[in-house]
């Protein structure tokens, strides 16, 4: 039975061995689902940022670098997240001055906001609307009263009351999004689909059309007998944990994958599998496969990956941004730190106080990212901040970043050459958190149990740490010189172009 807290996780804002097969929908409609509130993994009232506008593509494939092509038609559809949404912009910014269309499946709560960088939208939900407009920030006040004492249990406590919810949720909006999917692919007729999502959505699978994955989270998604369990942030070196949190994986998400299961195959898309290392809610691409994170920080596996599967160091992209220290903080009294918490820690206004007031005691300044109840957290006088800060443009400029280990906010640390201090809530930020740690970039802290002298300790360790400074300059001076979203652009182009797979260069 779902656990007390699943109306707050449902309705998420969010290889095909016969891939010609065509799908015959049945007769009767899926059945409706109740009006629920939004998913705490997307945390979709986060600010989608408008970096700047890329122009139209020039008629008849022709590309604004001098580029010519045969034009296709490319669809992205990304989890309603500001990580994932963000990646495909850029790669779809690339093979936009390559001459393709490039169009977006978007829920309804970002409409106009790819059309605002230059692309074409579709729309959808993934629940039904809403019967009442909550007041402004009461949903994270709510779910972080009922949910901040699951975040301070191990996380294999956490897989029934939290995690299992969770992917409920995103599994409740692939059933209901899928009708409206399958319009949207027949109207537009893509050369390619591109998704970057954590659950299947049969409707493309079952397209009969060539499509890519992207994988937007830690690559301990890409299960591995070497490799920890998804979300449970153990260490590489030590696996006498890994069984246990395994058989509860097993004991908590089996009826429900079996469900998901049996509605991908009725949807006309291949079964799901589960494995030894647990259960897969998404298929492997037989076309193209992508995940970002940088070499150094990546996992050693038993089995490599198959010759679909393709690296990125990074996806962050050149923006035209700027963002300026306001003048009281100008000056070289103290290092430069950054403390964001995304959406949901930052809305624990409790957890992002005491942060601040231990960093208010020390002499180095602070960017601070306030999140959407930015009115409530009290600043220092060596602090600065807002609810929403252009992420891109702050991270150049500090010396350490204090995060909650999203993927994003991680492999944007690691492009711009940042130590980071973690403090983990769920899903793959305790397995970023764990890796930056077992890695030597950076410190894991409990979020919760943390002692004052222990953050200070480890901010004053970080930007003492002379050799790791120079590790990570080099790091990211390596990245930042391969591009990572024309690379994608690059092998997208050739699946779109030729509708073949994409194997290892």
């Amino acid at each position: 039975m779902p656990g007390r807290h699943e109306a707050r996780h449902q309705a998420c804002a969010a290889g095909r061995s016969d891939a010609q097969s065509a799908y015959d929908p049945p007769a009767s409609p899926l059945p409706r689902r109740r009006r629920v509130g939004p998913c705490p993994r997307l945390g979709r009232d986060r600010a989608f940022e408008n970096r700047h506008t890329p122009s139209h593509p020039p008629r008849g494939g022709q590309s604004n670098g001098g580029r010519v092509t045969e034009r296709r038609t490319i669809v992205f559809f990304p989890e309603g997240a500001y990580g994932p949404t963000n990646n495909c912009v850029g790669i779809g910014q690339v093979l936009q001055r390559r001459g393709h269309r490039i169009v977006f499946i978007v829920e309804e709560s970002f409409a106009g906001r790819l059309e605002a960088q230059g692309f074409e939208e579709r729309l959808m939900r993934l629940g039904p609307p809403p019967a009442t407009e909550e007041v402004p920030g009461q949903f994270w006040i709510d779910f972080i009263r009922d949910t901040a004492p699951i975040f301070r249990k191990p996380t294999i406590e956490q897989l029934g009351e939290f995690m299992a919810p969770t992917w409920q949720a995103l599994i409740d909006g692939s059933k209901y999004v899928d009708d409206r999917l399958r319009e949207i692919i027949d109207e537009l007729e893509p050369d390619l689909l591109v998704e970057d999502n954590v659950v299947c959505f049969p409707a493309l699978p079952a397209s009969g059309r060539p499509w890519v994955r992207i994988v937007s989270c830690n690559p301990a998604e890409l299960k591995d007998a070497a490799v920890p369990p998804l979300s449970s942030g153990y260490p590489v070196a030590d696996r006498s944990a890994w069984p246990a949190f395994l058989d509860e994986v097993e004991r908590t998400h089996r009826p429900m994958w079996e469900d998901f299961d049996a509605f991908v195959r009725e949807r006309g898309a291949p079964g799901l599998a589960w494995r030894e290392h647990g259960p897969e809610f998404i298929h492997e691409s037989p076309w193209l496969n992508l995940y970002s994170y940088p070499a150094e920080a990546d996992y050693a596996r038993e089995h490599p990956l198959g010759p679909t599967w393709h690296r990125l160091d990074s996806t962050v992209r050149a923006t035209d941004e700027t963002w300026e220290l306001p003048e009281h903080l100008r000056g070289d009294e103290g290092s430069l730190i950054y403390l964001s918490l995304g959406s949901l820690g930052s809305a624990d206004v409790a957890l992002m106080q005491r942060l601040v007031d231990v960093m208010g005691t020390m002499r180095h300044r602070v960017i601070v990212s306030k999140g959407p109840l930015e009115d409530q957290i009290r600043l220092h006088d060596n602090m600065t901040g807002a609810g929403f800060l252009p992420q891109p443009a702050v991270l150049p400029q500090v010396d350490l970043v204090i995060t909650h280990g999203g993927n994003n906010t991680v492999t944007e640390a690691f492009h711009h050459g940042k130590p980071m201090i973690v403090l983990p809530l769920f899903w793959d930020q305790v397995d970023n958190a764990q890796r930056v740690d077992e890695t030597g970039f950076g410190v894991r802290l409990s979020t919760y149990g943390f002692r004052d002298e222990e953050l200070i300790g480890a901010v004053e360790r970080l930007l003492g740490d002379t050799s790791l400074r120079a590790r990570m300059t080099a790091m990211s001076a390596r990245i930042r010189g391969t591009s990572g979203t024309a690379r994608a652009a690059e092998l997208i182009e050739r699946v779109a172009l030729t509708g073949q797979s994409v194997g290892a260069a």
